[in-house]
């Protein structure tokens, strides 16, 4: 008989159970049971056909097979997820896990924390309007991330915001580039790097309004723009810098860089030379780039060379250029620029040298009638107004803040006896005033200027030329001293060679300062090796020869404190650009450059962010030689870029363009050419009497300079020792004085 399961039926019958436990035994009765369990035992009682066999209970764990156990976890996984909402219809993608969260859009920082950043703030809606818009288009604001934000001084969250202003089309509309033209130690490469990182991650559209940057800088450049982005953002990206390789490994290296898509882009930011891009342009004009940004951007003032045509060609409307010397020859090299980030924002080339060019550069000639003046004045100011929508330029007085005090000293140096007989001889035979017609320089006259120029330095650079007896040095060789010779240097033969050994050999016996020494000619740096190991200065030296690798390991190494090294040569073709040389603090500028823009590059090398020191610059030059003439060109080109570019009004005009033939002539009886043709109305017989008055219009001559001044009037104990040897005036001026309480 088959019993009952039933739970009431269990009860009823355990019930059962006690009272006959409770009742008197009866051997009828145990016999029966015994019976009963007997046959269980064995196995032969009766079982239902229709029920299966209860399975024993224990507490090991049921265990499946591999294969089982993977069926059962695919059949999980092959179930599409479903939104556990019943009749739910939203806008879910393929990839959506859930759903989208109800609310407005947010920002990605909080654009009301303390110290926050805000490039672009949403309009205040009314209440009404809030109830009509789209929650889901609504702007959000875009906020610099605070990682940067907190380390940005304020004229460069300034020059942050005008960035952005720029290359999101919200300054110039249909335009989306700008120049970034702050001078030499602003913090430049922080600011752009700022901008970039905001416009890979955030936009009012709550998504990056870019995918890809590009920078492209000179080659020595390259590893120094990984370390700063290495620096400021701390491993949040990883940017890809291209400095060497075979030809097929950069072009996989490019390939793969364009072909990266999507929200988050593996390395999203492309660092390259300029060489290297021109080379592999190809590559990357077959996809798009978000932005690129020219780092030395006046690389870029002739507009028919190769590397400017084909960085045009980018598919790129962001572009910024990056260029603390925007004008450095003339007007249409600074078209050329502003051309390439926002073209025809000035007309056509021809457009602009008819209507802006031509004009003001006769109204700044110091033979301009009052008309053209008037003319170029006029023309100016509208250059100005268009230029400065997408222009931002800061001065170093910015600095005067944050950095010690420099003193810049313009050195006169007179001659020795041997190269002003050198020098006259020259000027006799070779005849190169001749050789000028209408202002303009053929190529002897070039080749002149060059061997006058090395002749200044020292006259070691023109012996080979006087051995062969070429045009200008014929007979020359019998001026030099018996049994001379160029295999070891003397300092005594050259008035700067002398200088600067007297400056050596004082900053080396009475501090631990560290000397930068920069020429324009490879052959000087030949010289200072020769000179150093004489004197067993240590010494490093980077020119065009070094690797782009070495050269960033041996500026980190000179920059140490704990270097050796007391002196560090540099060519200013090779490496006067962006390099960060805080570990020194005197620098001797030895030559002049025709281009103001390469002196003040190479000057700006010790006198930056980092720098704990007072920094002392020296610009030597060789008395009323093509030097001085050379120095007073750039007074001219220097005007010219404070008029566009920093907007003076009242820069003189000191030199007529005519006076290109006044270059081949040589003042014997002068202590400055420059300081006599400036004119300068605060000195008496050469000595300053008196500063000038704040206000006045006293100061005619160079409006840089603060102070001329014989040995008497310096300040720098280290050239007022050297003064005996071969000086004979200086101009110095002081970084911001007025504002350091310096006497």
């Amino acid at each position: 008989q088959r019993r009952s399961l039933a739970p009431s039926q269990l009860a009823k019958r355990k019930a059962c159970d006690e009272d006959e436990d409770e009742e008197d035994w009866h051997p009828s009765t145990a016999r029966k049971r015994q019976k009963a369990v007997s046959e269980t035992e064995s196995g032969e009682c009766y079982k239902s056909p229709f029920r299966k066999p209860l399975a024993q209970l224990t507490n090991r764990p049921h265990c499946l097979d591999s294969s089982q156990h993977e069926a059962f976890i695919r059949s999980i996984l092959s179930k599409p997820f479903k939104v556990p909402i019943p009749n739910y219809k939203g806008p879910l993608g393929l990839r959506a896990l859930g759903i989208k969260r109800a609310g407005v859009r947010s920002p990605l920082h909080d654009p009301f924390e303390e110290g926050a950043l805000v490039l672009y703030e949403p309009p205040v809606l009314s209440a009404h309007d809030q109830l009509k818009i789209d929650k889901d288009k609504a702007p959000v604001h875009v906020v610099v991330d605070p990682v940067l934000s907190r380390v940005l001084r304020p004229h460069q969250r300034e020059g942050v915001k005008f960035l952005w202003d720029c290359v999101t089309s919200r300054r110039i509309p249909g335009s989306h580039g700008c120049i970034m033209a702050d001078e030499m130690g602003l913090g430049k490469t922080l600011q752009c790097i700022t901008l970039m990182w905001t416009l890979l991650r955030q936009s009012p559209d709550c998504k990056p309004e870019i995918e890809k940057a590009l920078v492209v800088s000179p080659s020595s450049l390259v590893r120094n723009w990984y370390n700063e982005v290495e620096k400021w953002l701390g491993g949040r990206i990883q940017p890809l810098a291209i400095d060497g390789g075979s030809k097929e490994e950069i072009d996989r290296k490019l390939v793969g860089f364009m072909n990266q898509r999507g929200l988050r882009v593996p390395s999203p930011i492309l660092i390259i030379s300029y060489e290297t891009f021109r080379l592999h342009a190809e590559v990357l004009q077959k996809g798009s780039v978000g932005l690129v940004i020219c780092d030395e951007g006046h690389r870029l003032k002739n507009s028919e060379n190769q590397t400017y045509q084909a960085l045009n060609s980018l598919n790129t409307p962001r572009r910024v250029l990056i260029s603390g010397t925007p004008i450095q020859n003339d007007l249409l090299e600074y078209f050329s620029l502003v051309h390439f980030v926002n073209s025809g924002i000035l007309g056509t080339a021809q457009e602009f040298k008819r209507h802006f060019e031509m004009p003001i550069l006769k109204g700044r000639d110091a033979d301009a009638s009052e008309d053209e003046r008037h003319k170029g004045e006029e023309r100016l100011k509208e250059l100005i107004s268009i230029v400065n929508r997408c222009l931002i330029r800061r001065t170093s007085d910015i600095l005067s803040k944050y950095l010690p005090v420099k003193i810049e000293q313009v050195v006169c140096c007179r001659l020795t006896p041997l190269q002003a007989e050198l020098y006259k001889n020259f000027l006799k035979q070779a005849k190169p005033v001749e050789e000028l017609k209408e202002g303009k320089i053929s190529v002897s006259s070039l080749s002149s200027i060059t061997s006058l120029k090395k002749l200044c330095n020292h006259p070691a650079l023109i012996h080979d030329k006087c051995v062969e007896e070429e045009e200008g040095f014929v007979g020359a060789l019998d001026l030099f001293p018996a049994g001379y010779s160029t295999k070891s240097v003397e300092p005594q033969l050259s008035g700067k060679m002398l200088v600067l050994d007297y400056i050596l050999a004082v900053t080396k016996s009475t501090s631990n300062d560290k000397v930068v020494l920069v020429s324009n000619y490879t052959q000087t740096l030949d010289l200072f090796e020769k000179l150093c190991r004489n004197r067993r200065y240590l010494y490093v030296r980077l020119d065009g020869t070094m690797s782009i690798k070495k050269r960033a390991k041996i500026v980190e190494r000179f920059n140490s404190p704990s270097s050796p090294e007391f002196i560090f040569m540099l060519s200013s073709k090779a490496g006067g650009c962006g390099l960060n040389l805080i570990g020194a603090n005197r620098l001797v500028m030895f030559d002049p450059d025709w281009n103001p823009a390469n002196d003040e590059q190479a000057m700006a090398r010790v006198w930056r962010d980092g720098q704990k020191k007072m920094c002392y610059i020296y610009r030597l030059l060789s008395v009323g030689t093509i030097e001085e003439k050379i120095f007073q060109r750039q007074t001219h080109k220097k005007a010219l870029s404070s008029c566009v570019v920093d907007e003076e009004q009242d820069v003189e005009r000191h030199f007529s363009l005519g006076e290109l033939k006044e270059l081949f002539t040589l003042n014997e009886t002068t202590t400055s050419d420059t300081h006599d043709k400036i004119k300068c109305r605060r000195c008496v017989n050469g000595h300053q009497v008196r500063p000038p008055p704040e206000g006045s219009d006293c100061t005619s001559d160079l409006s840089q300079w603060n102070h001329c001044a014989d040995k008497r009037g310096l300040q720098d104990s280290v050239l007022k020792a050297a003064w005996d040897a071969a000086v004979t005036f200086a101009f110095h001026h002081h970084s911001h004085e007025e504002q350091r309480g310096i006497p």
